[in-house]
Parts: structure tokens; C-alpha cells; sequence
């Protein structure tokens, strides 16, 4: 990675610090015509069942997946800080890496609680992860070689950014919600360009084999948080007890998160070459992907 690029983005971090407490206005409410997830993003969107749906179910469901994505990405990040702290006890203190990942550090962990704030803010309760979730969470940043927990990191900050930017583009959404996507765009932006520079060595090198590999960490992490997003305990949350209607939700997200919150990742993936008979399959299955 160039010394230079990396020596830049650290100053912009010490230059221009971006606090939640300042930057986002928290006092602000709901305001009449807000909506807390843009409609196409809400798991049953689109779908016959919505329309019988009262306008506080609808209000209720949309604010209960938006709590569950504020939660997952918070926890996402919570992980990445133990591997950061892990991988900074391993570089040079002096070097660029061992510089940067401080800043990102820093970041990393008030964006953790930019998000806490948020959901306290939405007033609901988030749904933490089962077993598997933390299981393979934990199993990554403790163990797995450091190209492959970059790799992994880049995968759903690149989900990450792709879904924020439709907060901040809607018209209507609650303006907290809002400020929080944007607070995020603008530092994880640094936190990507860095990831990507450092992972080029990996990715340039690969062969066939590798390239695989690659391609299905990106695919696997962004299958495992999606998964977080749309739970069953939201619909009896909303007084919906038919399990129908949950597996009607996954599958309508499912095709809706395809269609609008993979282009940053497969752009990523074709970069290196990463799609080919072996990963194209199970980014068609796994993620509905147009690849």
C-alpha cells in the first residue's frame, strides 16, 4: 500500500472529526410524513400480505428491521475491534498500518456507539445473534489469517455503505436515521479505500484457488449479515403469528437485497476475477445475485 495514501487519510481523520454528539441532530422526532427504512427495503414490501398490513404494523415493521441493521452493524464492528486490537499487537508501532488501524479503531468504536444510540432512539429492542452467528463471528477475527478477516471486514463495509446510501438518498427517512448514514458513508469511505489498497498484494497475486476463496469470504459474509436483518420474532413482535409470512419476508428481502444492495461488492468481486463456475452458483443461491 502506498505510505503516502495512507499518511493522507490518517490527517483527514485528525482534521476533520466527525462526532455523533454534534452530527447528528438527536433531539429531532419522527416527523409526520418520515418513515424510518425506505419502503423497498422493508421485507414484505411488494409482497399481496403488505397491503393488509395497518399503517402501524407497517410503521412498527419498518422500525424494527431498521433497529436489527443499526444492531448488526454496530456488532460487525465490535468484532473487527478485537481483530484490529489483535492485529495491532502483532505490526511495527512506527509503521502506516500500525497508525492507521488506531484511527480506524477510533472510529470503528464510536460508530459502535452512534448505532447503540440510534436504536435507543427507535425504542425498540434489538435481536441479538444465535449460536452460529457468534460462533463463526468470533471463529473469524480470533482465527482466521489477517488477508482473510480484511477480506471479510471489506465485504459488509461495501454491504454496509451500498444499503446507508438508500437512507440518505430517500426524500423522507427520519432525518437521525439519515444523519447516521451519512456520518458513516463519510468515515467507512476511508476504512474501504484503505482495506481495498491493503488487500490488492493479496488479490493481484491470486490464482484460480485463491481467487475462490476470496470471492466466497465476500459472498459468506454478506450472506451472515443479511440473515440479521429480517427475524421471526419482529412478526409476532407486530402481532403476526402465521409462519408463512416470515418465510414470505426472506424471500421477498432476499430478492430485494439483490436487486438493490449487492452493486459495491460485486464490482469488488469482478475486480479481481474473483466469479467463476465454482462462486457464481452460490452467489445466485445464497444471494440472488446478478452475476
Amino acid at each position: 500500500m502506498n505510505n503516502e495514501l495512507a499518511e493522507r487519510l490518517i490527517k483527514i481523520s485528525i482534521d476533520n472529526p466527525l462526532l455523533p454528539e454534534t452530527f447528528i441532530p438527536w433531539e429531532e422526532t419522527l416527523g409526520l410524513n418520515d418513515v424510518y427504512l425506505p419502503p423497498y427495503l422493508v421485507s414484505l414490501y411488494d409482497t399481496p400480505f403488505f397491503e393488509t398490513l395497518t399503517p402501524i404494523q407497517k410503521t412498527e415493521l419498518a422500525k424494527r428491521e431498521t433497529c436489527q441493521v443499526m444492531y448488526a452493524y454496530a456488532w460487525s464492528e465490535t468484532l473487527f475491534c478485537q481483530f484490529i486490537t489483535r492485529r495491532l499487537l502483532t505490526i511495527d508501532p512506527a509503521g502506516w498500518e500500525h497508525k492507521f488501524l488506531l484511527r480506524e479503531l477510533i472510529e470503528e468504536c464510536r460508530h459502535q456507539e452512534m448505532f447503540t444510540r440510534a436504536i435507543e432512539k427507535l425504542n425498540v429492542k434489538a435481536i441479538t445473534p444465535g449460536f452460529w452467528h457468534r460462533f463463526f463471528g468470533n471463529f473469524t477475527v480470533k482465527l482466521m489469517p489477517h488477508d482473510a478477516v480484511f477480506m471479510s471486514c471489506l465485504a459488509v463495509e461495501l454491504m454496509a455503505e451500498i444499503y446507508a446510501a438508500h437512507y440518505r438518498k430517500a426524500d423522507n427517512v427520519y432525518i437521525v436515521l439519515k444523519k447516521v448514514s451519512q456520518l458513516h458513508h463519510i468515515e467507512e469511505a476511508r476504512h474501504i479505500l484503505f482495506t481495498e489498497e491493503l488487500l490488492k498484494d493479496y488479490t493481484m497475486k491470486a490464482g484460480f484457488i485463491k481467487r475462490t476463496w476470496y470471492s466466497t469470504l465476500v459472498m459468506l459474509n454478506i450472506y451472515f449479515m443479511r440473515t440479521m436483518y429480517v427475524k421471526k420474532e419482529i412478526f409476532s413482535a407486530i402481532g403476526i403469528s402465521d409462519p408463512k409470512v416470515y418465510k414470505m419476508a426472506q424471500k421477498n428481502f432476499k430478492k430485494n437485497f439483490g436487486i438493490h444492495c449487492l452493486g459495491k461488492s460485486v464490482e469488488f468481486v469482478q475486480g479481481f476475477n474473483g466469479f467463476n463456475f465454482i462462486t457464481r452458483p452460490m452467489w445466485r443461491l445464497f444471494l440472488n445475485a446478478n452475476v
